[in-house]
């Protein structure tokens, strides 16, 4: 059934499939089934975490009739992904040792960067475990392959498994990190949402400075950007902030008296936190911040004693609507009794599995359930993890470490080869005057490559032209960099080109693009709230990507007017000046207490002498 010439042993697919993953067993359950046979089960016994599993008292790996309970699974292995099994790795041959660092090498491509290993676990998902001293030959083996590809490897848990055997047998689960040669260090965006006074930049504060707050916001005042904000308590502006880990998993950051370089160059894995306001005044900053800056996944903060308030709801409104993966993070949990606690958790639960979001809430209460809810909610985006925590006690602190630690790229990496085969596109977000620098813009490049002295076209401006420029210099994370790729963020020096030229929502591109702007563009819209009817003529402020512009309502195709909940396909025209869009956009729009969301299905391109034209409109 096995070939074990090499040590490594690899199933025979042409055998019948052991009980536990029997096709009978919905995948959709084998899937749910991952964390409870993994977590749930404290000596390895699955019988009734699995499908169809024996019920009754378990007694190594027992029923109460004697017989041998259905063994543990995982799903099986995924030709894709940074996820490999392995049974064992047992002093293999030169040649199969030459194959498993090629296939170590795959994995963490798929993960770009980051592979996580299951050692005592067959091909098909079954979770068999290793003797003590076999674990301990597979790990030597493991740490052989990382040190020839340069990674480090680091053991995430360890599990017993003992079904059907008196002699101990654990499954290891290890996560490898390796730094691709192109990067300085593994790149993950977070932006963190949530109501007014939840707590989100004093829990930024403390990850971020290391010390815990004293209860009336210190730890937030090295993020408020203005006077008004460190006077008032709130955020008003989209701050950003760094969390490092270095190859062990451990954190660093700003306690040691580290600048940003050194947090950079110590680190391995970066995580940017995008502080967004809370208050309902800001609430055109908050959606710039999701639309424009293209955050891999969202934080969600809910204040214990407060529950779901204020523009909670619409926070997560706008997380679904934006197709935004987010976790959630109940806060100020030492304020408040442990049954208040459990009250936000449950109200949480209940918002999660209403129709509008489908989602499967997960609380996350131990290391285990931190290191299985990051998995989870890299594979599947219906998985949401909750965490309660204190910014002043600590409580449970470590186990969001653990989660930010773990959790891999959230972007396919094939998706992010071919957005790097395309013509540079940089999104202009954010622009500064720096003494001695000149010029600097911030935002993503959207596709391709930017390289230190590139001669890029910026636009369009007013009467719809695109400017020539050179790009001086690149920082990302405030140190230096000199290549820039297709989903990261940085600032570019642009020397001495004028900055009045410029505003948020252009885009820098290659001049052999030949950029395609608009005056007029049509879109499939769904009107999320409107108090009554829909109406040509109506003006809306429109976010696409990181144009923000109120537009008219010129047309609604097939209707004279629209309703809450009713869809259409609407043409739109920009008043201000024209813009550089591209079919296939998500587009959301407000105005007030309405609101809508879609996507560009076409636009009417425009010279630009139309373009002054137009803007008479």
């Amino acid at each position: 059934m096995y070939s074990s010439a090499s040590g490594d042993l690899e199933p025979d697919y042409s055998s019948p499939r052991p009980p536990s993953v029997a096709p009978s067993c919905p995948a959709s359950q084998r899937r749910r089934s991952v964390s409870r046979c993994f977590l749930g089960n404290a000596r390895g016994a699955g019988g009734g975490s699995g499908c169809g599993g024996p019920k009754g008292k378990k007694k190594n790996g027992r029923n109460r009739s004697g017989k041998a309970n259905n063994p543990p699974y995982l799903p099986p292995e995924a030709e894709d992904g940074n996820i490999e099994y392995k049974l064992k790795l047992v002093n293999p041959s030169q040649y199969r040792f030459e194959h498993l660092v090629t296939q170590m090498k795959w994995r963490l491509q798929e993960g770009r960067g980051e592979a996580v290993y299951q050692i005592g676990v067959e091909d098909n998902g079954l979770l068999v475990g290793l003797a003590e001293e076999e674990m301990r030959a597979s790990l030597k083996t493991l740490h052989r392959m990382a040190e020839k590809v340069g990674a480090d490897i680091t053991v995430l848990r360890e599990r017993e498994v003992d079904y059907d055997s008196d002699t101990p047998r654990k499954i290891t689960e290890v996560l490898v990190r390796k730094v691709p040669d192109n990067q300085q260090f593994l790149d993950l965006r977070v932006a963190v949402l949530g109501n007014v006074d939840s707590g989100k930049s004093t829990l930024l504060g403390v990850l971020t400075q290391g010390e815990l707050d004293n209860g009336r916001g210190r730890a937030r005042l090295n993020l408020f950007r203005h006077l008004h904000e460190i006077q008032s308590g709130r955020t008003s502006s989209i701050s950003f902030e760094i969390l490092g880990f270095n190859s062990k998993g451990e954190v660093v950051n700003y306690s040691d008296s580290r600048t940003a370089e050194e947090i950079c160059e110590s680190s391995s894995k970066m995580i940017t936190f995008i502080d967004l306001a809370g208050h309902h005044k800001y609430l055109h900053t908050t959606i710039f911040g999701l639309t424009s800056y293209c955050p891999d996944c969202a934080l969600l903060l809910v204040s214990a004693n407060t529950g779901i308030a204020g523009t909670t709801r619409e926070h997560l409104g706008l997380a679904l609507a934006l197709k935004v993966p987010f976790f959630i993070v109940v806060s100020k949990v030492d304020l408040c009794a442990k049954t208040t606690v459990e009250r936000t958790v449950r109200q949480l639960e209940r918002v999660l599995k209403q129709p509008g979001c489908h989602k499967v809430p997960m609380l996350v209460t131990s290391e285990d359930d931190a290191v299985t809810a990051a998995q989870q909610f890299a594979q599947s985006p219906n998985v949401t993890p909750i965490f309660t925590l204190s910014s002043v006690s600590g409580e449970s602190l470590d186990l969001l470490k653990v989660f930010l630690n773990i959790l891999p790229p959230l972007t396919n990496s094939k998706e992010q080869e071919e957005l790097m085969q395309q013509l540079t596109e940089f999104q202009v977000d954010e622009i500064y005057t720096v003494p001695e620098v000149g010029t600097v813009v911030g935002g993503t490049l959207s596709s391709g490559i930017c390289r230190e002295g590139d001669q890029l076209v910026v636009g369009p401006t007013d009467d719809g032209c695109f400017l020539e420029l050179r790009v001086c210099s690149i920082q990302r994370n405030r140190s230096a960099c000199r290549v820039l790729r297709a989903g990261q963020a940085a600032t570019l020096a642009l020397g001495d080109f004028d900055r009045a030229l410029l505003r948020k929502g252009m885009v820098m591109v290659s001049p052999e693009m030949n950029p395609i702007i608009c005056s007029v563009f049509e879109a499939e819209i769904v009107l999320l709230f409107h108090a009554t009817t829909f109406r040509r003529g109506f003006q809306v402020t429109v976010h696409v990507g990181n144009v923000r512009q109120t537009a008219v309502v010129e047309k609604i195709h097939a209707k004279d007017k629209l309703r809450t909940g009713e869809k259409a396909v609407v043409r739109f025209r920009f008043l201000k000046h024209p813009e550089y869009l591209k079919v296939g956009a998500k587009l959301l729009f407000r105005e007030g207490v309405t609101k809508g969301i879609g996507h560009v299905t076409d636009v009417q391109a425009i010279s630009a002498g139309e373009a002054q034209a137009n803007m008479g409109f």
